[in-house]
């Protein structure tokens, strides 16, 4: 991170597999991914996806010394990036140097805005496209003090008339480019990323976490009609929305899952992780006839206690309205940013918070739209226990890498993160992409 802005990544070699390595760090948990990604055959090439991505490792870890998304305790949090690489590592039988790292802390705003030249009424040629690009480039940097994260155009305009995709051989007397800046706080973009270092590890570019959760959970025709994907975490909930094919808007507030948990605690007076079991066994948001008989046992906070059963419209009860709060609030904010009439009716909800039964049915009457849960996809290798929505973001992070070439900003000498054998010859190595 530096001149106020994440370096991005060089695009993906398009004639040799290339191993990524990638780190989402949340609330709730840290996983490290492990992938091969391997170009596609000409004909096989999907839009955003043009490498087969086949996972090598895979290492989870309860978070420890996060909190919303950002670091809290450099000591514990450190100590639990380790064990999730490390898990990784001995399943993939490689060691991770640098890696692409998850960002939902920092208070994450967007903003829109157009750079652009005077063409004198001539035809737009390939050069035009790559001066109003680096205009667009050079206006990314903030001036209030915040990180840039992405810096995405959304869309060219010519004399005005917005929406055009590409405008190669157009006529004009001003050609200009919309560009999505994405930003955030930088002291805990910075701490992040400290926390990673103390690891021994580099990181190599930080993706969003809503951009990647979008980026694994969308299907084409989604992403092209308009679609908001609402990822509900442990700590935060993060709202991205996509139109026209491009990521065009992001928000998020500190509520999520982990809210839930807590309000548990407190009402049914247990301790933490025995309310976290009682809420992925047991939690729901709607009420069924058979909730006031079916007991659910409550252990004790102490030792001496007497377990203790209550109904399970009792845990209904108490869970409901927390996630009525976190959906209200989405909807809000969806409608306050301006792109509630780019999103139509569509909305994808992911994450381990979204898991709850009964979320989709709460969630299309609060928001008023059509609602499916979303799951990671066209991801090979994934172990069983991850193809669920709560590592929609960590396999985002493996594909960011296939559409990365589609941000403004200058790369650093090191292409994608690597994983191999360290010592001399992994430096030897690296020093031969480097120069060739």
């Amino acid at each position: 991170m530096s001149d106020g802005r994440i370096h991005g990544m060089r695009p993906l070699p398009t004639k040799r597999p290339t191993i990524v390595s990638v780190l989402d760090v949340g609330t709730s948990k840290i996983c490290c991914i492990i992938a091969r990604l391997s170009p596609r055959s000409v004909g096989d090439v999907l839009p955003g996806r043009t490498h087969h991505v086949e996972v090598l490792g895979f290492g989870y870890q309860r978070s420890r010394g996060i909190k919303a998304g950002q670091v809290v305790d450099l000591v514990q949090a450190e100590k639990a990036v380790r064990l999730a690489v490390d898990a990784a590592e001995r399943m993939a039988g490689l060691t991770v140097e640098s890696l692409i790292l998850s960002l939902s802390c920092g208070r994450l705003g967007s903003e829109t805005f157009s750079a652009g030249f005077d063409l004198s009424g001539r035809e737009v040629g390939e050069a035009d496209i790559q001066r109003v690009l680096q205009a667009a480039g050079e206006h990314c940097v903030k001036d209030d003090g915040r990180v840039v994260v992405h810096a995405l155009p959304i869309g060219y305009s010519l004399d005005g008339n917005r929406g055009i995709s590409d405008p190669r051989g157009m006529l004009g007397r001003r050609l200009a480019v919309d560009t999505h800046i994405v930003s955030a706080d930088p002291a805990p973009v910075r701490n992040l990323e400290i926390c990673v270092n103390r690891a021994h590890l580099e990181v190599e570019t930080m993706v969003s976490t809503p951009y990647a959760s979008g980026l694994a959970t969308l299907v084409d025709d989604e992403a092209q009609l308009g679609v908001a994907c609402v990822d509900m975490g442990g700590g935060t909930t993060t709202v991205s929305v996509f139109a026209d094919g491009r990521f065009v808007h992001v928000d998020g507030f500190a509520l999520g899952g982990h809210h839930v948990t807590m309000d548990l605690a407190r009402g049914l007076v247990t301790r933490l992780a025995d309310a976290e079991r009682i809420k992925a066994l047991h939690g729901s948001v709607i009420t069924t006839d058979s909730d006031d008989r079916d007991m659910i046992s409550v252990p004790p906070v102490g030792d001496d206690d007497v377990a203790i059963h209550v109904p399970r419209s009792q845990v209904v009860q108490i869970i409901r309205p927390r996630v009525e709060e976190i959906l209200e609030l989405v909807r809000d904010r969806l409608h306050a940013s301006g792109f509630a009439a780019r999103v139509g009716r569509r909305i994808v909800l992911t994450g381990g918070a979204s898991q709850l039964t009964g979320l989709g049915e709460l969630a299309r009457r609060i928001l008023g739209r059509n609602v499916r849960l979303g799951r990671p996809l066209g991801i090979a290798g994934l172990p069983e226990a991850a193809r669920g929505a709560a590592f929609a973001t960590g396999v985002g992070l493996l594909i960011y890498p296939q559409v990365a070439q589609s941000e403004l900003f200058h790369t650093r000498r090191r292409g994608v993160p690597i994983a191999g054998d360290s010592g001399y010859l992994s430096r030897m190595g690296q020093w031969i992409r480097e120069s060739f």
